[in-house]
């Protein structure tokens, strides 16, 4: 499994990272397995985060007692000192540790202001004072806050989203933090399951040399899948720039990621999957999204008041409620149409 040193932080973590966000999905004892199996492939970096749930219990349960080999980053999206520390402590409590080896300010606003003793970097501070946590990192969905923070020379690691299909602006993130010698973690390197050539996908995020994806996996084929592009990396080739061309063109534009920020919704609207659906349907089985149950979710968006509070949290600026109508209209022609044809 090979290694990469992931910035100034000196730690050495396989190019092929464990996202643990999939992991709240399923079961406690399936989730142990899944883990339990990454780590025995080779895996030691594992990614978490405060907001994800159980996420970090499952993590706790089943990798505890193999601590010292693994490399554990979890996330506060606190906004105050009080409230980072206040995170941690449960992050350790349900990681089983009494220290992680990463915590990472949770895709604030703007960075927060180092100088402010109640800041939630001051927070950050003070957990490494005490031993609860080696580094800092921060993570964002925002270039301009990204850039900002990898500048400020505060932070020792940056997440950002990063696949084949970001902009030009976006990937020349890796060599700024080369430059500033601050470690990568490459988050929704799918882009939230709408990539779906995992094999350019893998091979194209492989040329930067300094960057370390984490791929969210919640099914055992999953795993399987990386292992197996990890064991034999995938050459860049015509075919793969092909698929990836393509899928720049298909998903030109603004589009929903999935990243769930805009939740909770007060009309119930699922809306991290209802605002990709039309995307969905075309790039994958669209039969398990054609259901009762799929369609009275999806109709749910006729209840929306507009209130807003969607776009008001979309760290892309997202007009969502537009998108969301877009959606629906079709979804329902799709529907009919497949039915026609069934």
């Amino acid at each position: 499994m090979e290694t990469v040193r992931l910035g100034r932080t000196g730690l050495q973590v396989t190019r092929t990272a464990f996202g643990a966000l999939p992991i709240q999905r399923i079961a406690a004892a399936e989730a142990a397995r899944l883990l339990r199996r990454a780590f025995d492939a080779g895996i030691n970096f594992f990614d978490t985060a405060r907001m994800y749930s159980d996420s970090e219990e499952k993590i706790g349960l089943a990798l505890a007692d193999v601590r010292p080999r693994i490399v554990i980053a979890t996330k506060s999206h606190a906004s105050d000192r009080k409230g980072v520390l206040d995170h941690l402590a449960v992050s350790l409590r349900n990681l089983k540790t009494d220290y992680v080896d990463l915590l990472q300010l949770h895709n604030p606003a703007s960075p927060p202001d180092p100088d402010d003793p109640e800041s939630a970097y001051a927070g950050a501070v003070e957990a490494r004072r005490q031993g609860m946590t080696r580094f800092i990192g921060i993570t964002n969905h925002r270039l301009t806050v990204a850039r900002a923070a990898v500048e400020s020379g505060l932070y020792d690691t940056l997440q950002f989203p990063l696949s084949s299909i970001s902009s030009d602006e976006d990937l020349r993130l890796p060599e700024l933090c080369r430059d500033r010698d601050v470690g990568l973690i490459a988050m929704k390197a799918l882009s939230g399951g709408l990539i779906t050539h995992a094999a350019a996908a893998f091979a194209f995020l492989r040329q930067f040399g300094n960057v370390v994806p984490i791929w969210g996996i919640q099914r055992e084929a999953e795993l399987d899948e990386f292992l197996r592009l990890e064991a034999h990396p995938p050459a860049l080739d015509d075919a793969m720039r092909d698929a990836i061309q393509r899928d720049r063109r298909d998903l030109a534009g603004d589009f929903c990621r999935g990243c769930g920020y805009c939740l909770p919704c007060p009309q119930e609207i699922p809306i991290p999957m209802a605002a990709r659906m039309a995307l969905l349907l075309r790039r994958s089985p669209c039969e398990p999204l054609l259901t009762e149950a799929w369609r009275e979710q999806m109709h749910r968006i006729e209840q929306c008041t507009e209130c807003r509070q969607c776009s008001d949290r979309c760290p892309y600026g997202l007009d969502t409620p537009n998108l969301l109508k877009r959606m629906l209209a079709d979804y329902d022609q799709f529907s009919a149409a497949h039915r026609r044809d069934a």
